[in-house]
C-alpha cells in the first residue's frame, strides 16, 4: 500500500520573504540605470526566490538624490506634470527644476515608470525611500551597500 504522494511547487510566501535593507548613493549616477536597478530590487528580481505576484522585493533607501546625473538635455526637456485638483492645476516643471526643488521625487518618478502599475507595484513603492542629501533615519535597520550585479 503506497502513501499517495502529491507533488507540490515551491511557491514563496509572504510570510518567508525576508526584505533587505540596501542604500545607495545617488551622487553621480545616471538616473535612467540607477532607476532600473533599483525597479529591479524593489521586484526581488535579483533573488533566488523570486516570484512574480509576490513582493519578495527589498527596501531601497536613496541618499543624495540631488546628485543623480542627467545629462544637460533632459535636465530642460524632460518635464514632469502634477495636477493640483484645481482648475487650471496643472503644473509642469522642467527635470532640471524638479532636481532643485524636489530631487527626491526625480528619481521616485522614474523608478514607478518602471515598475508594475498595479497593486503590487504600489506596494514596491512604498518600499523605497528617497533623500535629497546623504542622511537617512533607517539606520536601525543597518542597510547593506547595494548589491552591484544588479
Amino acid at each position: 500500500m503506497h502513501a499517495h504522494h502529491t507533488w507540490t511547487t515551491h511557491s514563496t510566501s509572504p510570510q518567508e520573504a525576508t526584505h533587505d535593507w540596501f542604500v545607495v548613493d545617488a551622487a553621480g549616477q545616471t538616473l535612467g540605470r540607477l532607476a532600473s536597478r533599483i525597479s529591479q530590487v524593489l521586484q526581488g528580481k535579483h533573488k533566488p526566490a523570486y516570484t512574480p505576484h509576490t513582493d519578495t522585493g527589498d527596501f531601497v533607501v536613496v541618499v543624495n538624490a540631488e546628485k543623480i546625473f542627467l545629462s544637460g538635455k533632459k535636465l530642460d526637456q524632460k518635464s514632469y506634470h502634477r495636477y493640483s485638483g484645481t482648475p487650471g492645476g496643472l503644473r509642469s516643471v522642467t527635470a532640471r527644476r524638479q532636481l532643485e526643488t524636489h530631487p527626491e521625487r526625480v528619481l521616485t518618478a522614474a523608478v514607478q515608470g518602471m515598475v508594475p502599475r498595479n497593486r503590487l507595484g504600489r506596494q514596491m513603492l512604498t518600499k523605497l525611500k528617497v533623500y535629497a542629501g546623504d542622511a537617512h533615519p533607517h539606520e536601525a535597520q543597518q542597510p547593506k551597500p547595494f548589491p552591484e550585479y544588479v
